[in-house]
C-alpha cells in the first residue's frame, strides 16, 4: 500500500491530460477525465490518480497528511507557460496609452520606446533589483494558477546584462514555488551600439553570449526573433545551429507580424517551438505537423498588440500541429499573467475549444519546454502540480471572475482565493 501525505477528493472533475504528448489533432482534444474520482501524493509526486473507491485498498493516508475538499469543484494539472519575459527593469505603460492612442508598434519603436526602453533600463538594474521585481511577477503568475513557466533573457543584449538575467532566473527557480525553465535570448534585437554592424553582434552571440551561458549552465534553450526589422532567417539559422553545438535546444519566435521565414526557419533547425505564428499558413502548418515542433501561440500579445488577428489555431489543429499556450508576459505586450486568460482568447478570438486550451496551457506546454515527463498532466509519477477551479472547467473563460480556488505545488497549498499573499 502507497503511502500518502496529500488528499484531493470529492472533486466532480479531475481533468487528468494523463496519456502521451503531443497531442495533435483530434487528440489536442483529449483531457482524460476522471468523474467520482481522487488525486493523492506523497513528498511531492502523484501516487495515485483513479476512482474513489478504489483509494482506501491503495493508499494509505497518513496521520498529518492535508486532505481537500474539492465538492463542486474541477481540478486541472498545474498550468504551464510556454513563452515568458519576465526579468526586466523599467515600465512601458506609456507606451499602452500611446498604442491605444492609435501607435503602432513600430512608430514606438522609432520614438526609442519597444524592447529597447527596456534594454537601458535593465542594464542599469542590479542583480538584487532584477531579483525583486522578478519575484513580483512570479508571484501573480502563481495566483493565477501557473505552477511552471519558460522565462528569457533579451533585454541586455551585452555578455554581462545576459548572464545577469539568466542569473537571476536560477536563483528564482530555487527560491521560488514556480519552477523556471531558463531561455537564452540574446536575439530580441539589434541593440543600438550594432546597428550600423549587424554582423558583430551576430558574432558577439555566437561567440561570446553563447560559450558564456553554457559555461554557466544558466539556459536549457536558446531563442531568436525572426522577424522583419528584427533577425534575418540566415541570421537566425546561423545563431541557432551555433546555439544547438554548443547545447542549447532551439526556439524561436516566428512570422508575429508577418510571414518573414520562420516557419521554415524552425523546421530547418529543428525547433522544439515556434512562437507566435499569427501569419503562419498552410504550408507552413505542413512543413510543422511533420517535425516535433510545437506551435506555442499567444493571443494576449496579439491583443494587447491590437494586431487585428490572431494566430490560426484551428488551422494548426486541423494540420496536425500540436498547439500549446503562453502569456508573452513582458512590459511591452503581454499584459496579464494569467494562462486561463490566455485560454479564454484561444477559445473565443482562436476557435479552440476549452478542452484543446486546457492541453495547450499544460501537457502541449510541458511538451515544448521537454518537461512532459513530470509536469502538464495528473498522472502516477508525475509531479504533484495542480489547480482547484470553483466550478466547472468552462469557468475558467469567465474574464473577471476569480475561478481558481486553490493553487498546489508539489502536493503543498501555495495560493488559496481569499488567503493574501503567496503560502510558504
Amino acid at each position: 500500500m502507497q503511502p500518502a501525505d496529500f488528499l484531493i477528493e470529492h472533486a466532480s472533475l479531475i481533468a487528468t491530460c494523463a496519456g502521451p504528448a503531443p497531442r495533435r489533432g483530434r487528440a489536442q482534444a483529449e483531457i482524460s477525465p476522471l468523474i467520482g474520482g481522487a488525486i493523492a501524493a506523497h513528498q511531492g509526486d502523484v501516487v495515485f490518480v483513479g476512482p474513489a473507491g478504489d483509494l482506501d485498498a491503495r493508499v494509505q493516508l497518513l496521520p498529518a497528511a492535508t486532505r481537500i475538499d474539492a465538492h463542486g469543484c474541477t481540478v486541472v494539472p498545474g498550468f504551464v507557460d510556454a513563452h515568458t519575459h519576465i526579468v526586466y527593469a523599467g515600465d512601458r505603460r506609456d507606451e499602452v496609452r500611446r498604442r491605444l492612442s492609435g501607435a503602432g508598434y513600430a512608430d514606438i519603436a522609432a520614438a526609442g520606446g519597444g524592447i529597447l526602453a527596456t534594454v537601458n533600463a535593465t542594464r542599469r538594474a542590479s542583480h538584487e533589483e532584477l531579483i525583486a521585481a522578478t519575484r513580483t511577477r512570479l508571484d501573480a503568475m502563481l495566483a493565477c494558477g501557473t505552477t511552471t513557466c519558460e522565462a528569457k533573457s533579451g533585454y541586455g543584449l551585452t555578455v554581462e546584462s545576459e548572464v545577469r538575467q539568466l542569473r537571476v532566473l536560477r536563483q528564482l527557480d530555487h527560491d521560488h514555488h514556480v519552477d523556471i525553465v531558463p531561455t537564452f535570448l540574446g536575439a530580441h534585437e539589434i541593440p543600438p551600439e550594432y546597428r550600423h554592424d549587424r554582423d558583430a553582434y551576430v558574432r558577439l552571440i555566437i561567440d561570446e553570449m553563447i560559450p558564456a551561458v553554457v559555461d554557466e549552465g544558466l539556459a536549457e534553450w536558446c531563442d531568436v526573433f525572426c522577424e522583419d526589422g528584427v533577425f534575418t532567417p540566415d541570421e537566425s539559422r546561423e545563431i541557432l545551429r551555433a546555439a544547438s553545438a554548443a547545447g542549447l535546444a532551439p526556439r524561436i519566435h516566428a512570422d508575429e507580424f508577418g510571414p518573414g521565414g520562420g516557419c521554415v526557419v524552425a523546421e530547418q533547425v529543428g525547433a522544439y517551438s515556434a512562437d507566435h505564428l499569427v501569419y503562419a499558413t498552410p504550408d507552413a502548418a505542413d512543413r510543422l505537423a511533420t517535425r516535433p515542433t510545437m506551435a506555442t501561440l499567444l493571443p494576449i500579445a496579439a491583443l494587447s498588440l491590437k494586431l487585428g488577428r490572431y494566430a490560426p489555431a484551428r488551422m494548426l489543429i486541423e494540420r496536425s500541429v500540436p498547439v500549446a499556450l503562453g502569456t508573452d508576459g513582458n512590459p511591452g505586450a503581454g499584459l496579464s499573467p494569467s494562462m486561463a486568460f490566455a485560454m479564454t482568447l484561444a477559445c473565443f478570438a482562436m476557435d479552440m475549444t476549452v478542452e484543446e486550451a486546457l492541453v495547450a496551457a499544460t501537457l502541449n506546454a510541458a511538451y515544448s519546454l521537454n518537461r512532459d515527463n513530470r509536469i502538464g498532466s495528473l498522472e502516477r509519477g508525475k509531479i504533484m502540480d495542480a489547480v482547484i477551479v470553483e466550478g466547472d472547467l468552462v469557468d475558467l473563460l469567465r474574464v473577471g471572475v476569480p475561478a481558481i480556488r486553490t493553487v498546489i505545488k508539489r502536493g503543498k497549498v501555495v495560493h488559496q482565493m481569499g488567503r493574501d499573499g503567496i503560502l510558504p
